[in-house]
């Protein structure tokens, strides 16, 4: 496979983890009235909603011309979320930082 063929789903596997799993996690922590969330229980909640778009993950045909993106998509998807989990993805270790000082 290409690069300029994983292109755009690369784009969005650097984006996804903060945009939709990190703001998602603010949003709940905010609601919740949580104020000073542990880095674990923000990341954990980061993953917890960053799985939910899973299913788009898995929405394209299972045809054997989609085997090599798919199984590309999958792989950088569990990556991502040893990112998150381990507190390497600096994004959502940014994402934290700002709920703490401005949540």
């Amino acid at each position: 496979m290409r690069d300029d063929e994983k292109f755009e789903i690369i784009r969005a596997l650097d984006l996804l983890p903060h945009i939709a799993g990190a703001s998602w996690a603010m949003l709940w922590f905010r609601i919740n009235e949580i104020k000073n969330p542990t880095k674990e229980e923000f990341r954990e909640k980061t993953i917890e909603y960053f799985n939910r778009i899973e299913p788009l993950m898995k929405s394209f045909e299972t045809k054997k011309e989609f085997e090599d993106i798919n199984q590309y998509m999958q792989n950088r998807f569990e990556n991502e979320k040893k990112l998150i989990i381990s507190g390497e993805n600096k994004e959502v270790e940014k994402r934290h930082q700002r709920y703490l000082d401005y949540g």
